[in-house]
């Protein structure tokens, strides 16, 4: 595992320890308060300096973990409740009826839209109805059983042609090829792609209509975590300041080569219109309907979430070995579980970690790379 040396800053966190102690007093002989350090080994610091300079270290036990997982999450639609609004034959955009943002009620006009094919099928119909219309009327006295149910079939044909490109099953009247998609629920039009004059090819998605009532959220958890959540697990959904309970609908059951997770997908009521696809949210999951013990990991080793800071570009602890020198380690974390985070690689048990003060040894480090530690 890949470790940060210190050796550049020894005299910055040297200073953060004696700062501590007050500009007033002379600083003690380096033998009183802490051990030289050679490039070698990095800092060191005795348990006084650590005292003076306000940082808290212990060793790394594996242990039981309680609390409630807090995890990352993204809000997306709710594919129930999502639909695309498609013409399903060649046509031309007549007229909009409907915009982005738009909020409708189910069946209001969306678009209208204009195809030779369906008016192909407008005059099929209107043609088969009459037809139908004319041999019924006349009776078996007058025309023949066959021809009587010849026509029937017709009309039924034509009937399945006009309905199968979005039209209703009876004539409307007219020929002119228009006809206009309706919204089949209501919803929030989140996606409005098109022009009037436009050509349009089966199948193209003119609107997304949203019923934002609920909406989901997939939180992203360590592969060992999400089977652990079942299904009508309780959920909490952080978001500005505000809590929003939800419930588990399901866990994943492969993990993401991209990230190396796995997602828990929660439902969340939206009654408030807080919610929207893309938001970034904290998620709290429960089990069991538990409050202060929800999930436990066994025998894992684990830290304090203050202990672990993101240096140039690693996640790190800041780890003393027994002669008292300091160095940042890489760590690979699992899940938060209460005030504690997994560590699932770059510790042992045993080992000596910063606890309290970790940002302070970041921050110094940081200025001395700079040169503006003294």
């Amino acid at each position: 595992m890949k470790s940060f040396p210190l050796n550049a800053i020894p005299g910055a966190l040297i200073a953060l320890g004696l700062s501590a102690c007050g500009r007033s007093t002379p600083p003690a002989p380096p033998a009183a308060t802490e051990t030289a350090a050679t490039p070698a080994e990095g800092l060191r610091m005795d348990d006084a300096a650590l005292r003076a300079a306000g940082i808290r270290v212990e060793a790394v036990q594996a242990s039981q973990v309680s609390g409630s997982i807090r995890v990352p999450g993204e809000v997306l639609d709710s594919a129930y409740g999502t639909t695309l609004i498609t013409p399903r034959v060649e046509s031309l955009v007549v007229r909009r009826h409907a915009k982005l943002g738009d909020e409708v009620r189910a069946g209001a006009p969306l678009v209208t839209l204009a195809s030779v094919q369906v008016s192909d099928a407008q005059a099929d119909l209107r043609v088969a109805e009459q037809e139908y219309r004319r041999v019924a009327a006349l009776g078996p006295e007058a025309v023949a059983g066959r021809r009587i149910t010849e026509a029937r079939v017709a009309l039924d044909r034509a009937r399945a042609k006009a309905q199968a490109y979005g039209l209703p099953g009876s004539a409307s009247g007219t020929v002119d090829g228009q006809f206009t998609l309706f919204a089949p629920h209501a919803g929030r039009i989140t996606q409005d792609d098109f022009v009037i004059g436009e050509r349009i090819e089966p199948g193209k998605a003119l609107y997304r209509l949203v019923n934002e009532s609920a909406v989901w959220v997939d939180a992203r958890l360590a592969p060992g975590t999400a089977p652990r959540i079942e299904p009508g697990h309780d959920a909490t959904i952080v978001f500005n300041g505000k809590q929003l309970a939800g419930k588990v609908l399901r866990s994943a059951h492969r993990t993401s080569d991209a990230t190396r997770n796995a997602s828990v997908r929660v439902e969340v009521p939206n009654r408030e219109d807080i919610l929207h696809a893309g938001d970034f949210v904290e998620v709290i999951l429960k089990a069991d309907g538990e409050d202060a013990t929800t999930h436990r990991s066994a025998n894992a080793l684990s830290v304090p979430v203050a202990a672990i800071v993101q240096l140039q570009g690693e996640t790190v602890v800041f780890r003393r070995d027994a002669k008292g020198a300091i160095e940042p380690v890489p760590v690979r974390t699992g899940e938060t579980l209460g005030e504690r985070t997994v560590i699932r690689e770059g510790l042992k048990a045993g080992d000596t970690v910063v606890v309290d003060g970790a940002f302070k040894l970041k921050a110094q480090m940081l200025k001395s790379q700079l040169g503006e530690a003294e």
